[in-house]
Parts: structure tokens; C-alpha cells; sequence
């Protein structure tokens, strides 16, 4: 798996800096003026449950090598956009695959997955040679044929996706790239997701440790 920050909402004014489009539109709400610390405004418009501000600022990441299990967990954020590497186009003869560790780590269950993968492989194969086209050909592939998808969310859903992925309840994949984005972006914007980076790897020491 590879996670990389693409983009960030860039704001005209100042440094450009996306904490200081966030504190505008909040100033904007209030009819104040800046006082040279956005990360204060913010963490203070945070705690009031004023979130809707943080929506005007958006980021963009690719990820690579994730499982299509993970992508269609991550397509169910709505409030996104989303570019992924097409099965109906792209030729999959030779597909990488994402194993969870319950497989990988088990001797058995990794002869149970390498027979399966290669039947998988040949069937693929085999249906491209009598000019099956790849929009139907993929229909064998699993979930865990790897993909590649950009992604681009605001702010507000950036956070509700970390508050939600971070946790123990959600799935290690998901939860891995989860991990990776916001260590990537809280640098970008500390008041926002450099806060909740600390307290997340409080809470959940493990997850961070284990990157």
C-alpha cells in the first residue's frame, strides 16, 4: 500500500495556507477580524461544534495497491470524489493481490489462497484468449485484486473519515490507509488533524507504532 497527499486547497491570500481560508470563512460568520493565529480560531470554532467552516478546504490522495475490499469501503464516503483504476479497461492477466495476515501468516490458508489465485489467473487468462473482453473477464477477480483510486475530500469529511477508520472496530486495511493520510496531512493543517493525530495516537498506540 502506498499513500501520497496529491493536492491542497491553496487560499490566495497570506501564505496560502488552508487553515487561513478556514479562519476567513469563520471570520466571515462573525464579522471579525483576524488576530494572526487561525489554529486558535479554528480549534475554538471546533469545540463549539462549528464545522461547517472547515468544508471550504479539500485534499487530495492517491492510494496504490490497495485491495478493491478497501475501495469499496472507501467509496461509501459520499461526500468525495473519486478517480479508480478501471477493470474494464486496464488487462488484469497479471493481477498484484492484497492478503490480509490471517492468510499470509498461515501457512495452509496461503496453499488455500495460492491454489485459488492461480485457478483465478488461468480463468482470466483463459476467457481473454477466446476474446472474452476485460469488461466481462473481470468478473472472476476477488477483492483482493489490488487498485489504484485518487481521492479528494473536504476538510469536514476528512475528519468524520478518521473518526470513524481510526478506531478498533474498523477493518485493518481501511484502517492502515486511514492512518497513513492523516499523518500526511496533519503537518498541512495542525489544528484540525495535527490535533486529532495526537490524540488518536494516544488512544490507539498500536495503530501508529505498527507503520
Amino acid at each position: 500500500m502506498r499513500v501520497e497527499l496529491l493536492a491542497l486547497t491553496h487560499y490566495l491570500r497570506g501564505t496560502g495556507a488552508p487553515e487561513e481560508l478556514i479562519e476567513h470563512a469563520g471570520r466571515v460568520c462573525y464579522r471579525s477580524e483576524s488576530r494572526g493565529d487561525a489554529g486558535a480560531f479554528i480549534r475554538a470554532r471546533l469545540r463549539d461544534g462549528h464545522e461547517s467552516i472547515i468544508e471550504h478546504a479539500a485534499a487530495t490522495f492517491e492510494l496504490h495497491g490497495i485491495s478493491r475490499a478497501c475501495s469499496h469501503q472507501l467509496v461509501r464516503h459520499r461526500l468525495a470524489s473519486y478517480s479508480q483504476e478501471s477493470q474494464r479497461y486496464v488487462d488484469l492477466a497479471a493481477p498484484e493481490w492484497v492478503l490480509p495476515e490471517a492468510i499470509a501468516g498461515d501457512p495452509e490458508a496461503l496453499r488455500i489462497w495460492e491454489a485459488f489465485a492461480d485457478h483465478v489467473q488461468r480463468a482470466y487468462q483463459g476467457l481473454r484468449a477466446r476474446g472474452v473482453r476485460k469488461e466481462d473477464a473481470r468478473f472472476v477477480l476477488p477483492n483482493a485484486t489490488a487498485t489504484r483510486i485518487i481521492v479528494t475530500m473536504n476538510f469536514r469529511e476528512l475528519l468524520h473519515f478518521f473518526r470513524l477508520r481510526i478506531t478498533s472496530e474498523a477493518q485493518w486495511e481501511i484502517r492502515a490507509v486511514a492512518v497513513e493520510m492523516l499523518r500526511q496531512i496533519a503537518p498541512h493543517s495542525p489544528a484540525i488533524f495535527g490535533v486529532l493525530l495526537e490524540s488518536l495516537s494516544v488512544q490507539y498506540p498500536a495503530f501508529f507504532d505498527a507503520e
